[in-house]
């Protein structure tokens, strides 16, 4: 079987839709870099399209009828979108579930020092990285830091034309023979990781005692100034380093587009896009947007956490028909596309895919049928019939659909959250966009892809 580019199957009507669809993915992956980002600008957009958060529902004693929509915001990180059908939802719902965290630097709980007149701030690299990719280029700060009174403190630095960008240094090519001997892994470690942030030093006034560390009182003055953070105010902060910039269109065709956190916001963004393009569901639709999904979807706000299966508690309660036998029956009837990433078929690295089992850049939408490791470890292995029925409908709406793998059976592996669903008894399967340069500071996407992705997403939530 072979599947072409779909480019060739659009007509100008369509290629106009993508383009405005792609263009404002763009702008929501240039503007949304964490978690809290995804999180606070989503809730924005579906409360104007009537979705109501489930405590002020709870709160008013709101009983659910079909129609009515519904979200739940855990911690600031992850969210849950609930549009109601009109079939009993002890029949299943149809689960949209995707991850809004991608791979960074964290700035560490003590993090502020200085070694030879430069300042620094101390990382701990997040998720799975190549560590080399991240030196030399320009990066931003953001996220919060809660002071002792409470007061939050939102931080959002690189990311505007006169915003200061940090870094991280490498040695000069003229003294690198030693360190090009290395392996990969070992070029650049782990505790290298920290960012430099300043170099001019205080000047003191005579009332001011002077300092050994001028450079770093100078950056304490000036945080303090611009933000009203002490040094001790690090020890509940919540920062991430990621790369500095906007997403771009690629290629002379822009036909690709580059940018940070593609992983897994490419699925994400056409998620919860299906779910405010469907107003009217029979089966009722459901959302989930998860974080922590890079280091296991551990903590209270991944995907092992209660927050899914509680909050999914609460609706069926909302609708006067709650009972455990009737939440089990729920969540075994559903069904489910984990929607994560899957890797592109690189040609300049051809010898690490299987060539007939692997996604390709605008070739469409890409279902995994297992993820895992090896011998699939850590996979969700999807059944016949529900790949059978996906077919069926996928078909029915034209939307372009591949079947891939990660890569070579013995060279590695990866996982989504797929498994963690699974577990309820449910048809699940991995489905979302191929991408090139995962997990690197920058990675690539196909506009079609995109697109198709969320066509067919739209042709789930309306036809399983």
């Amino acid at each position: 079987m072979k599947n072409t580019s779909i480019w060739t199957k659009y007509n100008k009507k369509e290629l106009k839709e993508l383009e405005t669809f792609t263009d404002s993915y763009v702008n929501f992956i240039s503007n949304n870099k964490t978690e809290r980002e995804c999180v606070d600008t989503i809730v924005s957009e579906i409360e104007a399209e009537g979705y109501v958060n489930i405590n002020k529902a709870i709160a008013a004693g709101k009983k659910l009828k079909a129609g009515d929509k519904i979200y739940a915001v855990n911690m600031n990180k992850s969210l849950i979108m609930f549009n109601v059908g009109t079939e009993p939802l002890e029949n299943g719902v149809n689960i949209l579930g995707a991850h809004i965290d991608s791979p960074r630097l964290d700035v560490k709980a003590n993090p502020l020092y200085e070694d030879n007149d430069l300042a620094y701030l101390d990382t701990h690299y997040y998720g799975g990285i190549k560590k080399y990719q991240w030196v030399t280029i320009p990066l931003a700060l953001h996220g919060v830091v809660v002071k002792k009174d409470g007061t939050t403190v939102i931080v959002n630095l690189g990311e505007e034309d006169d915003d200061p960008v940090f870094f991280i240094s490498d040695l000069l090519i003229h003294l690198s023979q030693e360190q090009l001997e290395k392996k990969a892994a070992k070029v650049i470690e782990g505790e290298d990781l920290d960012i430099i942030i300043g170099n001019m030093p205080k000047n003191f006034t005579e009332e001011e005692k002077e300092e050994k560390e001028a450079v770093k009182a100078s950056i304490l003055d000036i945080l303090k100034e611009q933000y009203g953070i002490e040094e001790e105010d690090f020890l509940s902060a919540e920062l991430e380093i990621v790369p500095a910039g906007k997403a771009k269109s690629a290629g002379f065709d822009k036909s690709m587009v580059i940018g940070y956190g593609q992983d897994d916001r490419v699925c994400a963004f056409p998620s919860y896009k299906a779910m405010l393009q469907v107003k009217k569901v029979k089966r009722s639709a459901v959302c989930i947007l998860t974080d922590k999904e890079e280091i296991g979807s551990v903590g209270a706000t991944g995907m092992q956490s209660m927050f899914f299966e509680n909050t999914m508690a609460e609706i069926l309660n909302m609708t006067g028909e709650f009972s455990d036998i009737k939440l089990r029956r729920m969540l075994a009837n559903s069904n489910m596309l984990s929607s994560d990433v899957s890797s592109a078929f690189d040609p300049s690295f051809a010898s690490s895919f299987d060539k007939k089992n692997v996604a390709y850049l605008s070739r469409g939408m890409v279902l995994c049928k297992f993820t895992g490791s090896r011998g699939k470890s850590g996979s969700n292995d999807a059944n016949a019939e529900y790949l059978g029925a996906l077919r069926s409908i996928f078909d029915k709406d034209k939307v372009q659909f591949q079947l891939a793998e990660l890569g070579k059976v013995d060279l590695g592996g990866g996982g989504t959250i797929a498994y963690m669903l699974a577990k309820y008894g449910m048809n699940v399967i991995d489905c979302g966009v191929a991408v090139l340069n995962m997990h690197a500071p920058m990675e690539v996407t196909s506009k079609a892809d995109i697109y198709e992705t969320y066509r067919g997403y739209i042709s789930f939530i309306k036809n399983m």
